[in-house]
């Protein structure tokens, strides 16, 4: 799958909040400073090239939705990661983020019981 730049990605995560969304729709739930219409227009165009969005064409308007989900990217991009900074490894990435204190040892506990639990179903 190919990668989003940080624009893109802020107008993925608006059409993955939306669901769908027509052009202004879609301004007007970026984050403030918002961008100019066709500044996010041209981002949209280079998303549908991607393959990230579709385009429902209604009339002389545009409906976009997206063609990837939010979970779907996550995934990807995450493998990504654990491939490009951590051999590959999630348990890696885990570690480094207890050596950074961004996991507690509470967390882990947490997370280590919906394994558990996961498991069981």
């Amino acid at each position: 799958m190919k990668t989003l730049t940080k624009a893109e990605e802020q107008v993925m995560k608006v059409l993955w909040k939306l669901g769908s969304g027509l052009l202004m729709e879609i301004v007007d739930g970026m984050p403030k400073p918002q961008p100019h219409k066709n500044t996010v227009a041209t981002i949209l165009k280079t998303l549908v090239d991607k393959g990230f969005v579709d385009i429902e064409n209604l009339g002389r308007i545009h409906r976009y939705h997206p063609s990837v989900s939010k979970e779907e990217y996550s995934k990807d991009t995450l493998t990504s990661v654990a491939k490009g900074y951590f051999e590959g490894s999630f348990s890696n990435i885990i570690s480094f983020l207890v050596d950074e204190d961004k996991l507690s040892v509470k967390e882990l506990e947490l997370l280590l019981k919906q394994l558990k639990q996961n498991k069981k179903q």
